[in-house]
């Protein structure tokens, strides 16, 4: 069905989804599948509660991307410029499924919680345990990056089993190609500066197929 809104939806998920360049490679987080004019011609379908949950769950834990991000960049921003790139890459991600929730009339999670506050419980002894894991050093921190970059992609590919309604599909598959970008930057970074990492999500097989291969674009 049409809604009142969507012209506007359309011109704030522009600026949303913005591309944003991302130390060690470039992250391009929306493609021509992705794009505010390709949402806006999908229709808008009853949510189900598995949708209203998923929506719900991916606000705060792109958010907690972010914020853990902010923190790093806040640490150890002098020796890379990884962190504060990507956090404005994180940034649009989180307005991207806000948009979504404003575009279903679902209440905001996040609404003006401060930086490293979350309602979700798990993800806020998640954010501490995080925080304090790359607050070791530079190599820690890195590898925080690539654990959560994985912890994404491992939840939207769960997320995606579960909804059905083409535009929330349109944007979490745009996300999930931006944090493949992201775990490049991350990884790429991480191995100049002479540390390892060992996947914790995604098999090794998988973890290696995307490290190794170029940045998408769209």
């Amino acid at each position: 069905m049409n809604h009142p809104t969507i012209t506007r939806f359309s011109a704030i998920f522009l600026a949303s989804l913005a591309l944003v360049a991302c130390g060690g490679g470039t992250d391009e987080d929306l493609d021509k599948r992705g794009s505010p004019t390709s949402v806006n011609t999908l229709p808008m379908e009853a949510l189900s509660q598995a949708e209203t949950d998923s929506l719900l769950y991916m606000r705060e834990e792109e958010k907690l991307a972010g914020d853990v991000y902010t923190r790093m960049d806040a640490l150890w921003g002098g020796s890379v410029p990884v962190f504060g790139n990507i956090t404005h890459s994180e940034a649009s991600h989180t307005e991207a499924v806000r948009q979504l929730l404003q575009r279903y009339g679902l209440p905001d999670p996040v609404a003006d919680n401060a930086v490293g506050v979350f309602r979700n419980p798990d993800l806020q002894a998640l954010y501490h345990q995080l925080v304090a894991d790359g607050s070791v050093s530079l190599i820690a921190a890195l590898q925080v990056g690539d654990r959560i970059e994985e912890l994404d992609m491992l939840d939207i590919n769960t997320h995606l089993a579960r909804v059905d309604n083409q535009d929330i599909r349109v944007v979490y598959e745009s996300l999930l190609r931006g944090s493949r970008n992201h775990l490049r930057a991350y990884h790429q970074t991480l191995l100049k500066q002479g540390g390892s990492y060992t996947p914790q999500y995604l098999s090794q097989a998988e973890f290696d197929a995307i490290v190794n291969s170029a940045m998408e674009r769209g």
